[in-house]
């Protein structure tokens, strides 16, 4: 059998706004497409991390969790870019602590501590 792929897709309200933004979180812009002057879909990535940014589907705003796995090393130093760059960075919960990003429509990034700083 095959390898499996898989991007999210995070729905937006403006793309290009949310391209900025994701880029302050250390994102590369990998591809765009756009509709005449409409940006619809753009790909960001981080570390093998992507995600499709979309504006096609505006009734799903802002309702997109995303769940990104780091080693334990590297949690705390990514914290710390995150805040250096003027991101909101909060704790929550999810079973056990994690840290969140909301984008600028609410979609929220889940970064899980590991187990044993819980």
């Amino acid at each position: 059998m095959g390898r499996w792929y898989t991007r999210a897709i995070v729905p937006v309200a403006d793309v290009q706004r949310s391209v900025d933004f994701y880029a302050r979180l250390g994102f590369d812009e990998d591809w765009r497409h756009a509709e005449g002057d409409e940006l619809l879909v753009a790909q960001v990535s981080r570390q093998g991390c992507e995600l499709l940014l979309s504006c096609q589907w505006p009734k799903r705003n802002g309702q997109a969790l995303t769940f990104i796995s780091l080693d334990d090393d590297e949690i705390d130093g990514v914290r710390e870019q995150f805040e250096r760059a003027g991101i909101a960075v909060r704790d929550g919960h999810w079973g056990y602590r994690v840290m969140i990003v909301d984008d600028p429509d609410g979609n929220q990034l889940l970064f899980p501590y590991s187990q044993a700083r819980s």
